[in-house]
């Protein structure tokens, strides 16, 4: 099955793969950067790459601080030099190292992603959208479908950053490429599936609540050498970004208490205490958030630990 993530370069290295007194010439990530002095009182460079397969340590001892200001942490970087071996272990001595561009930086050959086929993933999101009749409703799920830039960003997203402790973290779940879709998908089948058991649920409500309630994830993150929370998300948090996409998409069609009925859900997904202590209106509301917490629970035991 196909990965969420485009396939590297063929030609291209790989840490595992890296032997003492091999020339280097790659893209890696850094996911660390030091600039240190040596007993003789010179500066030198300290970096950690990697991908995944693996990390090195890599050490520039000529023109450190010249080569410090082409890259920074957190950034894909082209790096050139030699395999040596150190202390029994192998670093990357670096001749040059600076911000990698063009194809070959593309974040995905370096992050974590998912294992399910993404295409597979949208052609059921596809399938659960037209089990929608409610027409206001169904017309907003046409509109956020149908905007191809969210359509690519709901195939990147993950529902969480990757923890760099060990161990699990509460919150965390679908922490990889692919994750937002892989859990959208997981929610709104368990929403469809709640219907035919509680026929008092206003189905059409609670699958499209599931549906978007967590398309502000698509402006929450930012990709280089790590997942990291974009500016937008560690300011105002992706249930208000989702709010605002909502707003751009909401056909006019979707208006009084059927609008404020799913924006309730999606407010409450996260529970009473994330929405300020406002009370549960709605059994849909109550649902989505129960099966919502469900999912990333059960996820998140799996990724990380009971």
């Amino acid at each position: 099955m196909a990965s969420a993530t485009s396939t590297p370069p063929q030609n291209a290295q790989s840490v595992a793969t890296l032997r003492d007194r091999e020339e280097v010439d790659g893209v890696f990530a850094c996911t660390r950067k030091e600039r240190q002095i040596s007993r003789a009182g010179t500066p030198y460079l300290t970096v950690e790459l990697g991908d995944r397969t693996g990390t090195i340590l890599a050490r520039a001892f000529r023109d450190a601080d010249v080569l410090a200001g082409r890259f920074e942490r957190g950034e894909l970087v082209r790096v050139r030099g030699r395999v040596e071996r150190f202390r029994e272990q192998l670093q990357i001595a670096v001749e040059t190292i600076a911000r990698a561009d063009g194809p070959e930086a593309d974040p995905s050959h370096f992050l974590p992603s998912a294992y399910r086929d993404l295409d597979e993933l949208e052609g059921f999101l596809e399938h659960l959208a037209r089990e929608v009749y409610d027409a206001p409703l169904k017309l907003l799920l046409a509109n956020l479908l149908g905007d191809r830039e969210l359509r690519a960003q709901l195939r990147r997203a993950p529902c969480s950053a990757p923890s760099a402790r060990p161990g699990p973290r509460p919150g965390v779940h679908h922490a990889y490429l692919g994750g937002l879709l892989e859990h959208t998908v997981a929610l709104a089948t368990l929403a469809l599936e709640l219907c035919t058991l509680h026929s008092r649920l206003d189905r059409d409500l609670l699958l499209s609540a599931a549906i978007v309630h967590d398309m502000g994830k698509t402006r929450e993150f930012t990709y280089g050498a790590e997942i990291a929370r974009s500016p937008e998300g560690r300011l105002l948090g992706h249930i208000e970004l989702g709010m605002r996409l909502l707003a751009s998409h909401m056909p006019k069609t979707l208006e009084g208490e059927r609008r404020l009925a799913l924006e309730h859900c999606v407010l409450l997904h996260h529970g009473a205490e994330a929405a300020s202590g406002q009370r549960f209106a709605s059994g849909e509301a109550l649902a989505l958030y129960r099966l919502n917490a469900l999912d990333a629970q059960v996820k998140g035991a799996f990724e990380g630990g009971l």
